[in-house]
């Protein structure tokens, strides 16, 4: 008979027995567990495995079968990687975690290049002396798609990061090569390092960044449509932070940022027990003029907030895209759900 480490071994960790994934370690004094279903350091803390056999420690739970799910183990402040899982990602914050996917989980095919498909340019620039961001300067990432016909510009919060972790311009490529949304420029900016939670909580001097300092170096390098011909045609996405910053962007800058989409959006932040102005906006005011993607995993934090969010634009009568999946706060899910996102807010 099989044993439980000899599966292990042979098989690789998590082990998975239709919708039961059991994680395991071998040794004395074993570890915890979090990862995305502990909704890491913010859920109700780190799972205890239990000895199944000699010295053979494990921990179990059911996932959909389209899950795909990153953890880690942790003694105290240490982090320890899974022996029997060789899989490893970057968390975006110094870290790896480990990971792994369900059957059914399908990752988008998007980020590599089809045989044929025309490929856009991508240049790095450099804005500097900006007062409204933090350091006074700041790379942006900007693509051009391979047209020569003047195009929409969606701004991309952490562009670095969805430029380079996210494949965000290979998905472009495709999705204009099959006909799924007309040529688009993006313009990324990246984020302030240690400032970009300042930056991004709702914040009109970022806002004023992206109008005047980017949207001039897009103007720059670019083959734009007019905005003030075309109110609105511009559009915006982030993650996370950024999901909230792109939302308020949009609420706040309709007639230039009409796209919006957000993914994973910090909208749980409360300020001495009140909502942040995001709130007030949306119940305030008239419904904004935009379209509207938002996408969530159902193993975050941030899924409670996002539902919050979803009933409050429901209750003001937004029409907008909603969209949950079996996931948790990374740029793996964030990469394969923007495709529905663009396709959403650039109709052809």
């Amino acid at each position: 008979m099989t044993t439980l480490l000899q599966r292990a071994q042979q098989e690789g960790t998590p082990l998975i027995d239709g919708e039961t994934v059991t994680f395991v370690w071998a040794g004395e004094n074993p570890p915890q567990l979090i990862g995305d279903f502990t909704y890491w350091e913010w859920g109700d803390g780190p799972r205890n495995l239990t000895e199944a056999e000699s010295g053979v420690w494990t921990y179990s739970l059911s996932l959909p079968p389209d899950a795909y799910i990153e953890y880690i183990y942790v003694r105290g402040e240490d982090r320890l990687p899974d022996p029997f899982n060789k899989r490893r990602i970057t968390n975006g914050m110094g870290k790896m975690n480990a990971h792994f996917a369900m059957p059914d989980c399908k990752h988008t095919d998007l980020v590599k290049h089809a045989p044929g498909v025309p490929a856009g340019t991508v240049t790095q620039h450099q804005i500097k002396g900006a007062f409204t961001i933090a350091n006074g300067s700041r790379p942006v990432y900007l693509y051009k798609p391979p047209t020569d016909e003047p195009v929409p510009l969606l701004f991309v919060l952490d562009g670095k990061d969805y430029f380079a972790r996210a494949k965000l311009p290979i998905i472009v490529d495709n999705l204009i090569a099959q006909g799924r949304i007309p040529p688009i420029a993006l313009a990324g900016p990246q984020h302030g390092g240690r400032a970009r939670f300042i930056e991004y909580l709702c914040s009109d001097a970022t806002i004023a960044f992206l109008g005047r300092e980017v949207l001039k170096v897009a103007q720059e390098n670019l083959n734009l449509i007019d905005i003030e011909k075309n109110p609105g045609a511009y559009g915006i996405l982030g993650a996370s932070m950024g999901g909230l910053m792109a939302l308020y962007t949009g609420l706040r800058v309709p007639e230039i940022f009409g796209r919006v989409i957000s993914q994973s959006g910090a909208f749980g932040f409360d300020l001495s027990g009140k909502d942040t102005v995001i709130y007030d906006l949306v119940r305030n005011a008239p419904p904004r003029p935009i379209k509207l993607w938002m996408d969530v995993g159902r193993y975050e934090w941030l899924i409670t907030a996002n539902r919050k969010m979803r009933h409050t634009l429901t209750e003001k009568g937004y029409d907008f895209t909603y969209r949950e999946y079996n996931g948790g706060h990374n740029y793996t899910f964030w990469r394969d759900e923007v495709a529905h996102g663009l396709e959403t807010v650039f109709q052809k």
